[in-house]
């Protein structure tokens, strides 16, 4: 890996997560909970945020990264996407609009592929775990694409802070910070 490269994933959280969020009192506090991940990550020199265009948690995550760059400035929004066509089968109106709403914010979209493969999505997981030096979750199951993602991302070295963890606490977030500030030196 060249030196450019392996600085920016220094520098780089990628997100991870269901397409099914909870409900509306829970998704507040997750809400607050992303907010804050954000913020800790950028104070400790993180400014690199990519998420794979998904409806659900990658929209949520997109979406607060976009508030943060209005509040923080220097922060960037990548998206990973699997395919060129990764909507085309998507029905409801307004998760097309927000998609495009995000592509409209991001500073760097990817295509893995320019066509649904039966693979594009796990390699577009791999392809955000490649480039990143901390993964952000909510992964509340042990299968799927999501705790894919996160096993993958404990294998390569990243950190890992899952959010949808049942046993996630104040001390996860300790955990978080004591890493953040580990890669600071």
């Amino acid at each position: 890996m060249n030196e450019g490269i392996f600085e920016e994933r220094l520098k780089t959280v990628c997100f991870t997560g269901h397409r099914t969020l909870p409900a509306e009192e829970e998704l507040n506090g997750m809400i607050g909970v992303v907010d804050t991940m954000i913020t800790t990550a950028y104070s400790h020199g993180y400014r690199i945020f990519i998420t794979g265009g998904a409806v659900g948690f990658d929209t949520l995550a997109a979406c607060r990264v976009i508030v943060a760059q209005k509040r923080l400035g220097d922060i960037k929004l990548r998206l990973a996407l699997p395919c060129r066509n990764q909507t085309e089968k998507w029905t409801r109106v307004e998760d097309l609009a927000l998609y495009k709403r995000i592509m409209g914010y991001a500073d760097r979209v990817d295509y893995i592929t320019d066509f649904y493969t039966k693979t594009c999505m796990l390699e577009r997981n791999r392809f955000m775990v490649d480039r990143s030096a901390l993964c952000i979750a909510y992964c509340t199951r042990q299968k799927g694409g999501s705790a894919y993602t996160v096993n993958y991302a404990k294998k390569e070295g990243l950190g890992v802070i899952n959010i949808g963890d049942s046993s996630y606490s104040a001390s996860e977030f300790v955990k978080f910070k004591k890493f953040c500030e580990s890669e600071d030196q």
